[in-house]
């Protein structure tokens, strides 16, 4: 994936590749890092001559930090000799590659990456990210989330925000990762630290209804003993298909909880005077209007109530 910034950009003054990769020690470490990295970012490759993987990535770190041309700096740490910095940032697998900007770490990798992956590593920490690829970023966030990976989510969100530190999408979807973690709390602090001119952003208003959803749902009832009531009754009840829609809400699973509204409204319209396709209104807000849940979900609805 590109996501260099646009050819129309100025190129860097060339650099000999001696002042853009250099080796530290825990004594420079002020010198060669902290410093430095509030001009530019700054790589942190910490390594071991017995490391076979170390000795595969660092040819090819820096390579790229070289062919970067200046966007970012690379100080190479052996940890046999130097102990003291990699202890402190609880350094447990190597190689690990860790960015620091102004003085802090920010972003960092595990393992022998690509150097294509390197790059995009490279063009995020120094933020020359383009629009197109934050919206590629943003759609891999959302599809991995969909899927269950909240982690690789967060990381992608991560990225966008480390680009973009006011995107609405990659905000409502850090909140997103919290929450379907079971961490309201967090996903409460992302939303309240938006930015005052984002908070009403559909994204973001989204995931604010889902929070007061999820809220609503947790003393709905057992997930599985309400699954194990609808399976006993053949699935043909539209209470417990209810009930057990709103128990999912609670713990973060709108997809499922969609999908036994529907059920419910399929088997009786009027329940409860249309309380299932209430709550699926909410959910479908929850969840974002553009979302393909939302999508599926209203095509499905549609069908239901005018067949």
């Amino acid at each position: 994936m590109q996501i260099f910034g646009s050819g129309n950009q100025a190129a860097p003054a060339p650099q000999a590749a001696s002042e853009l990769v250099k080796d530290g020690t825990d004594q420079s470490f002020m010198q060669d890092v902290v410093e430095p990295s509030k001009e530019v970012p700054v790589l942190v490759d910490f390594w071991a001559p017995w490391c076979g993987p170390c000795r595969q990535l660092g040819p090819v770190i820096e390579h790229a930090v070289t062919q970067a041309g200046g966007k970012v700096k690379l100080v190479k740490i052996n940890i046999d000799e130097n102990p003291g910095i990699a202890g402190q940032l609880r350094i447990q697998s190597i190689p690990a590659v860790i960015a620091f900007v102004n003085g802090q770490p920010v972003d960092g990798f595990m393992g022998a990456l690509p150097e294509s992956q390197i790059k995009d590593f490279i063009a995020r920490v120094s933020g020359e990210v383009d629009t197109g690829a934050l919206d590629a970023l943003l759609d891999r966030a959302e599809d991995a989330l969909s899927q269950g990976d909240a982690g690789g989510a967060a990381q992608d969100f991560a990225a966008v925000l480390q680009a973009d530190k006011e995107n609405a999408r990659a905000i409502a979807g850090m909140a997103r990762v919290y929450l379907a973690q079971g961490d309201r709390e967090g996903a409460e602090g992302i939303l309240s630290a938006a930015p005052e001119g984002k908070q009403n952003d559909p994204a973001i208003a989204g995931v604010r209804a889902a929070l007061e959803l999820a809220g609503e749902g947790e003393n709905a009832g057992d997930v599985a003993e309400l699954a194990a009531r609808l399976e006993k009754a053949g699935g043909r009840d539209a209470g417990l298909r209810y009930e057990l829609a709103r128990a999912l809400i609670g713990s973060g699973d709108l997809q499922g909880a969609a999908g036994h509204l529907l059920e419910s409204i399929a088997l009786d319209r009027e329940f409860r005077e249309g309380a299932a396709r209430a709550l699926l209104l909410r959910v479908f807000e929850a969840a974002g209007q553009n979302s393909e849940l939302t999508k599926a979900g209203r095509k499905r609805l549609s069908s239901i109530l005018f067949s």
